[in-house]
C-alpha cells in the first residue's frame, strides 16, 4: 500500500519532434520554467510550452544552422545566433523580428541577455565577445582575451560584471563600465563548457570538460572549492534560488553541491542523456535534452532531494532549506547591491522603447521584417502565453507543479521474476501501469486512447522489457560491418553513442575503421556521427590503450593479457589512421571543424 502512494524523485516529461532537421541548440525560460525554445539545423527557432505537444510559434530568418538561444528575463525577447555568425532578436509578444545583429566571424557559440537593460552580449568560436545595444541595433563594445571559443556568457545579477566561459580553460570576468578584464580565473584543464552567478553573493561557478566544478571568490578573486570526484563533462550549473545549493548536470545524473567545504549532497539518477539546460520553478527542476531531432524533457522533485549545508554535518532535507535565508557562505561575502527600482518599471520602459521602434523602422529593418516571419503555429497557446490579459499572469500558471507519477519499484520487482518466462512477459504489464502514462502528461488531453499503448514501456522504465543491449551488440556490429552499408552502421552507432558503457575494447577494434570511413563522407550527418563515436573512444580508452602499450612485457604466459595487448595495438594502429585525417579536417570552418580540432587536441598523445 505505501509504495502505491510513494511518488518518483525524477521522471521523463514528455518527448517531442522538434524539427523536421537535428536540433542544433535549446534553452530553458528561467523566469517561468515552462517556456522552451529550440534551434535546429533547419534554420529555424521554435517556440513551445514545457509538456505542451504542439509547437505555439516558428521564427524564421537565419540562413545557417542556429548554434545558440537565450530568453530574457521577462520571457519577452528571444535572441537567437547562428553558424555564420549573424544574430537576431525577436519580440515574442509582437511576434515578430525586432533587431538583426551583423559583426562575427563565425559561430555564435553563447548569448546572454542583461537582467535590466536592453543589452545583449554574444560569444563567437571568433573568440570575441560583443556587447549589443538592440535599441540602438549596434555593438557597444568588443571584449578580446580569449584565444579559443566562447562557450558560455552570464551577466552578473546586478548587471555591472560579464563572466566568459571558453575552450581555452579559463573563466575571464569583465567590468562593463570599465570596458576591460578585471581577473581571469585559470585552474581548469578542459573546456569550461559553462559559467553561473550565485544569486546574492559575490561567488561564481563553473563546470568544464575536465569533469570538474569550481567555485571562485569574486571579492578576493581566488578559487574558494574545486570538486573532481565526476566521471563525465559537466554540461550545465545552476543555484538554487535561495543560494543554498548549486545543481550540476551530468550525463545521467543529477548531483547537488556545497562548497564551503566541497562536497555532493545528494546524487539523482536521471536519464536524461546528455542535459542541456535546466530551470526551477514550484521547487521542482526542469530539465531538457536533445538527440536528433528530438527534445525530451524532465522533472526532479527538489522537495525530495538532499541540498543544504548550511549546518555542521548537515544533511538537511526536504523543507529545511525553505527557512528563510542564510544562504551558504553569506556572512564570508559581499551581497550584490541591485538597483533600487522595482522590476515591473524598466520592464515597462524598455517595452515602449521597442514598440516606438517598431513603429519607426529603417529601411533595413523593414528587409529583415520580410525576410524574417513569426508563424504562430498554435494561437490558443500564443495568446494564453504571451498576449495575457493579466501582466501577472505569465506563461502556463505558475501554482500549479506538474504531478509526479507514482514509484514503479514494486512493478519492477515483479517483472523481474516475470522476466525468466519470456513470452507471457508483456500481457499483464499495459493492464497494470495503463494509468501511469495516462495521468503523466495531463495538459495534452486531446492524445487520443491508442496513442497511450505504446507509450506505456518506455514511460514506465528505462530500457525495453527484457532486452540487454550488451547482450546482443557485438554480434550486431559484426553483422552491420558485413552488410558494408554505412547507412546501417550509423544507426547503430546512434544507439551505442547514447550510453557510453555500452563501448568495450573488442567493440572500438570493429567500429574503428568503420568511423575512419564515415569521417570522410560528404554525408554531414555521418561525419557528425564518426566525430561522437570517436570522441567517446578516445576519451574512455585512449589512456588504457597507452599505459597497457607502455607497461613492461610480464612475466609468464598471461593469455589473457595478450589478448588485450593485441586489441591495444589494433587500435592505437587504426587511431594512427585517423588523427591524419582529423589533423587535415581540423582546419575546417562550422560546427563540424569545432568538432575536428576538438578531436585533434584529444589525439595530439599519438603524434
Amino acid at each position: 500500500m505505501a509504495g502505491a502512494v510513494t511518488t518518483k524523485t525524477a521522471w521523463k516529461l514528455q518527448e517531442i519532434t522538434a524539427h523536421s532537421s537535428n536540433v542544433s541548440s535549446l534553452v530553458l525560460g528561467k523566469s517561468s520554467g515552462r517556456l522552451l525554445a529550440t534551434g535546429g539545423d533547419d534554420c529555424r527557432v521554435n517556440i513551445w510550452s514545457v509538456n505542451k505537444p504542439n509547437c505555439i510559434m516558428s521564427l524564421t530568418g537565419h540562413t545557417t544552422p542556429i548554434e545558440s538561444l537565450q530568453i530574457n528575463t521577462n520571457e519577452e525577447l528571444i535572441v537567437a545566433g547562428s553558424q555564420s555568425g549573424s544574430i537576431r532578436v525577436w519580440d515574442l509578444e509582437a511576434a515578430k523580428i525586432l533587431r538583426t545583429l551583423l559583426g562575427h566571424k563565425a559561430n555564435i557559440c553563447s548569448l546572454d541577455f542583461h537582467p535590466f537593460g536592453s543589452f545583449v552580449a554574444s560569444g563567437s568560436l571568433d573568440t570575441n565577445i560583443k556587447l549589443w545595444d538592440v535599441r540602438r541595433k549596434g555593438c557597444v563594445f568588443r571584449y578580446k582575451g580569449h584565444t579559443e571559443a566562447v562557450r558560455c556568457l552570464r551577466f552578473s545579477p546586478d548587471g555591472k560584471w560579464l563572466a566568459s566561459a571558453a575552450d581555452d580553460h579559463t573563466v575571464k570576468l569583465w567590468d562593463l563600465a570599465a570596458g576591460k578584464i578585471m581577473f581571469e580565473f585559470t585552474g581548469h584543464t578542459g573546456p569550461v563548457n559553462v559559467v553561473e552567478f550565485h544569486p546574492n553573493e559575490y561567488l561564481l561557478a563553473s563546470g568544464s570538460s575536465d569533469r570538474t566544478v569550481r567555485f571562485w571568490d569574486l571579492e578576493k578573486f581566488q578559487v574558494v572549492s574545486c570538486i573532481e570526484e565526476e566521471a563525465t563533462p559537466v554540461r550545465c550549473v545552476l543555484f538554487n534560488p535561495d543560494g543554498c545549493c548549486l545543481y550540476s548536470g551530468f550525463q545521467d545524473s543529477l548531483r547537488v553541491y556545497g562548497w564551503e567545504p566541497e562536497r555532493c549532497f545528494d546524487v539523482v539518477l536521471v536519464n536524461w542523456g546528455k542535459v542541456a539546460d535546466l530551470s526551477i520553478c514550484n521547487n521542482q527542476l526542469i530539465g531538457v535534452s536533445f538527440a536528433q531531432s528530438t527534445v525530451a524533457s524532465f522533472v526532479v522533485d527538489l522537495s525530495r532531494v538532499t541540498k543544504s549545508g548550511s549546518v555542521p554535518h548537515g544533511l538537511i532535507r526536504d523543507d529545511e532549506p525553505l527557512v528563510p535565508p542564510t544562504p551558504t557562505g553569506s556572512s564570508l561575502r559581499r551581497i550584490y547591491d541591485r538597483p533600487s527600482t522595482s522590476c515591473s518599471k524598466p520592464q515597462s520602459r524598455v517595452k515602449h522603447n521597442s514598440e516606438s521602434e517598431r513603429r519607426s523602422p529603417s529601411s533595413e529593418d523593414d528587409r529583415d521584417e520580410k525576410e524574417s516571419k513569426a508563424e504562430i503555429q498554435n494561437p490558443e497557446d500564443y495568446k494564453e502565453i504571451f498576449q495575457p490579459k493579466n501582466a501577472i499572469c505569465r506563461t502556463p500558471p505558475r501554482n500549479e507543479p506538474f504531478p509526479a507519477p507514482p514509484e514503479d519499484e514494486p512493478v519492477t520487482a515483479k517483472e523481474a521474476l516475470k522476466s525468466s518466462q519470456a513470452v507471457d512477459v508483456q500481457t499483464p504489464l499495459p493492464k497494470q501501469e495503463l494509468p501511469d502514462p495516462v495521468q503523466r502528461p495531463p495538459i495534452a488531453s486531446s492524445t487520443p486512447l491508442t496513442r497511450t499503448e505504446p507509450s506505456v514501456i518506455p514511460a514506465a522504465r528505462n530500457e525495453p522489457i527484457g532486452l540487454k543491449a550488451s547482450d546482443f551488440l557485438p554480434n550486431s556490429v559484426d553483422s552491420a560491418v558485413a552488410i558494408n552499408d554505412l547507412s546501417v552502421v550509423v544507426d547503430l552507432l546512434n544507439i551505442v553513442n547514447q550510453k557510453a558503457s555500452l563501448w568495450k575494447l573488442d567493440l572500438c577494434t570493429i567500429v574503428l575503421p568503420q568511423i575512419e570511413k564515415l569521417l570522410q563522407s560528404k554525408y554531414e550527418s555521418y561525419v557528425q556521427t564518426g566525430c561522437t563515436s570517436l570522441k567517446l573512444i578516445l576519451q574512455r580508452f585512449l589512456p588504457l590503450i597507452t599505459d597497457i602499450l607502455a607497461a613492461p612485457p610480464s612475466v609468464g604466459v598471461d593469455i589473457t593479457r595478450e589478448e588485450r595487448l593485441h586489441k591495444c595495438k589494433l587500435c592505437y594502429k587504426q587511431l594512427k589512421n585517423i588523427s591524419n585525417i582529423v589533423k587535415n579536417k581540423s582546419g575546417l570552418s562550422g560546427r563540424h571543424g569545432s568538432a575536428f580540432r576538438e578531436l585533434h587536441l584529444l589525439m595530439a598523445v599519438l603524434e
